[in-house]
């Protein structure tokens, strides 16, 4: 099947509104596809001042605010009648969805309903918020209305082979690919560090920084991030941290860890310059799927200290080119911040390890797999 026999319709709860990995992804993925000849069209809600602008044809989809202080976020309310009149009109001849909140339940309906295949694309881990909310009896159930969600596609798409065991442990029985990630090596690389930019924001050369990078979302590890760095401050370690992004928590956030650095949003070249200028990476986020700030931290040659979960364990090699660590474990990641905090070399080669290992990912290879797994599914549908 050629590529420009495809019809694809993309769902998504936010392509471009709030930036985000996921959404920087499908996006990548819509022009890797158009490129290719493929026609897309996407729906999803929509704000009148978007995070950036949108790759490709978008289709508003009505929504509400977000409840639960996360009015930043979009809830769809599902298919209007004019979304489906131009669905009908556009006449797809696949369904990609990338949530499994309302609009992607309505839109596998939509697919099972005119006999079209549905693939699905895995992103988040949705069922380990509840946890940071204080409502994690929840997970469980959770886990098995996702199950059943991705027990309706085709198949489904996810980062790595870790969040693929998870899957398989629930009871997903629909296929599973690969879809990894890639990344822009111009814009993250080692000689992006700039001792100059660390001393604005007063980062003394021979200082270790220790970067956070991601919204600041309880979501993220916040807590453990500052309870860890709390730990290395009462052992003497010396350190900065140097926390790159923004959100909701940041003043929660501030108030944690009162000595830290805060650049703001960074994006294009400037992110790639913030990440460059750390010293060490620490992600204690249990809510990835690939972790694509790791994979960045390691393509601009900074060791990474990351949560023993899905996403980090497919890209770090233990000892290699970082430590991974049981995900709540307070002192065994103060054990593993001090080892590079007060080792050089021991840094400098670990770096460097996760720079060569980064060079395998790029984006043309990875959309090249979605795009084989549409002919795939087309294919078995006959």
């Amino acid at each position: 099947m050629q590529a420009s026999e495809l019809r694809v319709a993309l769902f998504s709860g936010n392509y471009n509104y709030v930036r985000d990995g996921a959404n920087q992804a499908l996006n990548l993925l819509v022009g890797y596809l158009m490129a290719e000849g493929a026609a897309v069209r996407v729906y999803s809600p929509t704000v009148a001042d978007p995070a950036f602008p949108p790759t490709g044809d978008l289709v508003d989809v009505p929504s509400w605010p977000m409840p639960g202080g996360r009015g930043e976020y979009r809830m769809a309310k599902g298919l209007s009648r004019e979304v489906r009149a131009d669905l009908t009109a556009f006449a797809p001849n696949l369904i990609h969805v990338s949530a499994p909140e309302v609009l992607g339940h309505r839109a596998v309906t939509w697919a099972r309903r005119h006999r079209l295949p549905a693939v699905a694309s895995l992103h988040t881990r949705f069922e380990t918020y509840p946890r940071y909310y204080g409502i994690g009896f929840l997970e469980p159930l959770m886990e098995r209305m996702l199950t059943r969600f991705y027990n309706r596609c085709d198949t489904v798409l996810v980062p790595g082979n870790s969040i693929a065991d998870v899957l398989r442990d629930w009871g997903v029985e629909a296929p599973i690919g690969i879809w990894s990630r890639g990344i822009d090596h111009d814009r993250f690389r080692p000689d992006r560090r700039s001792l100059e930019w660390r001393r604005s924001l007063g980062i003394a050369d021979d200082a270790v920084a220790i970067g956070f990078l991601g919204r600041l979302v309880l979501e993220k590890g916040l807590d453990i991030f500052a309870e860890v760095t709390a730990e290395l401050t009462r052992r003497g370690v010396a350190h900065r941290v140097l926390v790159i992004g923004d959100g909701p928590a940041r003043d929660w956030f501030a108030d944690a860890v009162p000595d830290a650095v805060f650049a703001g949003f960074q994006s294009g070249d400037d992110l790639g310059r913030a990440v460059g200028s750390m010293d060490v990476f620490f992600n204690p986020s249990v809510t990835e799927t690939f972790g694509n700030v790791t994979l960045e931290a390691m393509a601009c040659g900074v060791p990474v200290v990351a949560a023993r979960a899905t996403g980090a364990v497919d890209l770090l090699e233990e000892g290699v080119n970082g430590f991974l660590v049981p995900p709540r474990d307070v002192s065994a990641y103060a054990d593993a911040i001090q080892r590079f905090a007060t080792d050089h070399d021991l840094r400098a080669r670990a770096g460097a390890a996760g720079h060569a290992a980064a060079a395998a990912y790029r984006w043309d290879d990875v959309n090249r797999a979605v795009l084989d797994t549409y002919r795939e599914v087309l294919a078995r549908r006959g």
